[in-house]
C-alpha cells in the first residue's frame, strides 16, 4: 500500500481551489495534460500544494492552495492552463464547477 501524503495545516490566511468534475477514465491525452499542469503550477510564485482523488464513477476532485490572490490569479491566467482548459471543455469534461475560497483557520495531524 502506498502512502498518500495530504498537504499539512498551512499558515493562514492563503486560498484554495476547488475543482471538481465529472469526466470518463483515461481519456486520450489527459495524463500528458494533466502531467504538464502539475509542472506548470510549481512554477508559480505562492503556489503551495495540491491534493486529488477521483472516484471510480468518474468523479473527481482537486483543491489547489495558494499563498494569495495574486498567485491563484497567475495561475487562472497563465496560457498554457487556460488553453488546457479550453481543450477539457471541447473534449474530456461531461461538467465541473469551480469553487474558491479563502482559509482563514487550518490544522492538520498525522499518525506517527
Amino acid at each position: 500500500m502506498t502512502t498518500q501524503r495530504l498537504v499539512a495545516g498551512l499558515e493562514p490566511p492563503y486560498y484554495t481551489a476547488v475543482f471538481t468534475s465529472v469526466r470518463p477514465d483515461n481519456p486520450e491525452g489527459y495524463a500528458e495534460a494533466l502531467d504538464r499542469m502539475k509542472e506548470i503550477v510549481q512554477e508559480i510564485a505562492g503556489f503551495l500544494g495540491y491534493e486529488s482523488a477521483r472516484t471510480p464513477g468518474g468523479i473527481g476532485i482537486t483543491v489547489a492552495y495558494f499563498r494569495d490572490e495574486e498567485s491563484l490569479t497567475a495561475w487562472r491566467h497563465q496560457a498554457e492552463h487556460q488553453s488546457v482548459q479550453r481543450h477539457g471543455r471541447e473534449h474530456w469534461y461531461e461538467a465541473y464547477s469551480l469553487h474558491v475560497g479563502k482559509v482563514e483557520r487550518s490544522y492538520s495531524f498525522e499518525r506517527r
